[in-house]
């Protein structure tokens, strides 16, 4: 008892209170600006507290890693860009219901959710900081592969229309993921000999390819503001607070389930997202506005990742494994205040335990006040023209990107994604899917190779193995409301089969003839490699060939093969972006952005001067700022030095 005191009195101390309440702000702007997450935020951190006493630098780390799954939903919600890899799945019917102008709604639903996910995670983690140690060690290899395919499992229920298109995603999300060194036997895959590629794509470029600017296209070909309805966004406030009151038992499963796979080391926000949000679908009588606005679908998984902030700190507190990329950096801010997390903490240093679980507890209701009080002013966003908004959230997009290698090859990676995520976006093909495959395809091949290597085959046998795989089973087969779903999509399928006009079609068939390309082109080349360094990548390229194979001959009547004008226009500003980022090595990145904001926002957006030039001059401002506050070495190119010469002259 004497240690919860004690506890309890260092949580509440002023000074302890102070640096808390500095992390949740921190972590709420790092929040805000979208790709960043709490890596980047926690990594800027690192260096202010060492030296500082344990409560207090741990105050601050506690209040930057509760609320950063909290402020990215401000950009998930109102502009459709997922503010880090826990927030994909929120802007799946988060953003349509800005479109309707219920922004306020689903934010302040996102916020109260988050806020109680956040303190049943506190309370889930306080509870299980003592048993979870024998628990997650008695995972294994070849029970954390059974976990990676139990996520993969949504795509069954995030496919659409078409089981083929969503299984054809998921395979080149996981065929993505492979490029790089193979974790078997080192050997490099799929780089055609470009050095960016070396270490692979990085998971913010992914995100922000796929989801991010593909939305941008298509709010620029309608050019309108982000909300076309003109509800009262006063009204929403309270509205999103009373659909989360409604829901409140599926609250309760998403934060239980958040806690303990954030426990789980490899797995992390960004697929408990999307299986909170699949299980949330799956429970729901009405399914169909899943995806077009429908509530439960931003309450899911907002509870979920704030509890699983909380689930990745019992292996790093308990043994020094971290369950997730913050958790890492998390771990090592830990050691800069000179504490060594292993059994002395429920041990000797039980105390300082319950201070960082009290206060994620504590941060996660300041930061969701905080939130709820910035919700109204924030939503009015969604009423400004957005082609004044396009120049200011694509270059938050550009400088998100930019911080994941800081060389070109970002820019060119982010440009052939959104290729991607331009063309599945105009078919209706399933983008989280892509997604869903590329995350945890690097995990999935590391488990899966320990498997074989530590157990041969016999690993197919052990009881975990079998317990999953039947859990798996019977959520895809087994009940009742699964076969239902199923043969409800088969109908709509064949409903759309009839009324589909003919371009659809005929975009389906060229997404599917260049994944099947994609697919025999990565076969030959992996081919002749050896066998634990062509193994997994052969079960992405079968599936992914396989199921485009089957899409194709769905459509192979459908001799009219256009490109629908949607899709044009889509090319068009992807290849737009490309000589933009030609231009920011060339002009430099400062010069390049400032000119293009002044012109783009006076010509297209047809503002004033004044309004033109102050945006402009803003955005510059912001990224002087950064590069200053996070040491970023921009791409200067002819014009940037001057920039920065400027600048420091002022």
């Amino acid at each position: 008892m004497s240690v919860l005191f004690s506890a309890l009195d260092q949580v509440m101390s002023v000074m302890h209170l102070s640096y808390l309440m500095l992390g949740v702000v921190i972590g709420l702007i790092v929040g805000i600006i979208p790709g960043l997450g709490g890596i980047a935020g926690m990594s800027l951190l690192l260096p202010f507290i060492y030296g500082m006493d344990a409560s207090v630098g741990l105050g601050m780390l506690m209040g930057l890693v509760a609320v950063v799954p909290t402020g990215d939903t401000f950009t998930s919600v109102l502009m459709g860009i997922p503010g880090s890899s826990s927030s994909q799945a929120t802007v799946m019917d988060g953003f349509p219901l800005a479109k309707k102008g219920q922004a306020a709604r689903a934010l302040s639903a996102a916020f109260l959710s988050s806020m109680i996910g956040g303190v049943v995670g506190a309370i889930v983690l306080s509870v299980f900081i003592l048993v979870a140690r024998p628990v997650v060690l008695s995972f294994s290899s070849a029970e954390l592969f059974m976990l990676t395919l139990l996520g993969l499992s949504v795509v069954a229920s995030l496919s659409g229309g078409s089981v083929y298109k969503g299984l054809a995603a998921c395979g080149m999300g996981l065929l993505v993921g492979t490029i790089g060194g193979a974790p078997a036997t080192g050997d490099f895959r799929f780089t055609f000999d470009v050095d960016y590629l070396y270490d692979g794509i990085p998971l913010i470029v992914v995100g922000l390819g796929i989801f991010a600017l593909p939305e941008i296209i298509s709010l620029l070909i309608q050019n309108k503001s982000i909300a076309s309805k003109g509800n009262q966004l006063g009204h929403g406030l309270g509205q999103g607070l009373k659909d989360v009151m409604r829901n409140l038992p599926l609250v309760g499963r998403s934060s239980v389930f958040g806690s303990l796979v954030g426990a789980i080391p490899g797995l992390g926000g960004s697929v408990v997202d999307w299986m909170t949000y699949s299980f949330a679908m799956g429970a729901s009588k009405d399914k169909s506005q899943f995806g077009k606005g429908e509530i439960k679908g931003v309450i899911a998984p907002e509870s979920a990742n704030n509890a699983c902030s909380c689930g990745s700190m019992i292996p790093t507190i308990l043994f020094g494994v971290p369950g997730s990329g913050s958790a890492a950096v998390f771990l090592g801010g830990m050691l800069l205040l000179g504490i060594q997390p292993g059994v002395s903490m429920v041990s000797t240093h039980l105390d300082l335990t319950y201070t960082i679980i009290w206060s994620l507890a504590l941060a996660n209701i300041l930061g969701a006040a905080l939130c709820i009080f910035l919700t109204r002013p924030i939503s009015m966003l969604t009423y400004i023209k957005f082609s004044i908004l396009a120049p200011v959230i694509l270059t938050l997009i550009l400088f998100a990107a930019y911080q994941a290698t800081r060389s070109f090859g970002d820019f060119l990676a982010l440009g052939v994604v959104a290729l991607i995520g331009v063309m599945m976006k105009s078919a209706n093909w399933p983008r989280p899917a892509f997604l869903i495959g590329f995350v945890l395809s690097a995990g999935a091949e590391n488990y899966f190779f320990q498997s074989i290597q530590f157990y041969e085959y016999s690993w197919f046998t052990r009881p975990g193995v079998l317990i999953i795989g039947a859990l798996i089973l019977c959520g895809l087969f087994l009940p009742p409301v699964f076969r239902r779903v199923m043969r409800k999509r088969q109908t709509q399928q064949e409903a759309e089969a009839a009324t589909q006009p003919e371009n659809n079609f005929s975009l389906d068939f060229w997404i599917a003839g260049a994944f099947l390309v994609v697919s025999a082109v990565f076969g030959y080349q992996v081919w002749g490699e050896q066998t634990l360094t062509r193994a997994f990548p052969l079960i992405a390229v079968t599936l992914l060939g396989g199921s485009s194979l089957m899409v194709i001959i769905q459509h192979l009547r459908n001799r009219n093969l256009v490109v629908p004008v949607e899709i044009r226009q889509g090319l068009v500003y992807v290849l737009g972006f490309f000589v933009m980022a030609f231009l920011y090595f060339e002009l430099g990145f400062l010069t390049t952005t400032f000119i293009f904001t002044l012109l783009f926002v006076y010509f297209f957006a047809q503002a004033g001067v004044v309004k033109s030039v102050s945006i402009a001059c803003g955005l510059l401002i912001f990224l002087l700022g950064m590069g200053r506050l996070m040491s970023v070495d921009y791409p200067e190119g002819l014009f940037d030095g001057y920039v920065l010469a400027i600048a420091n002259m002022i």
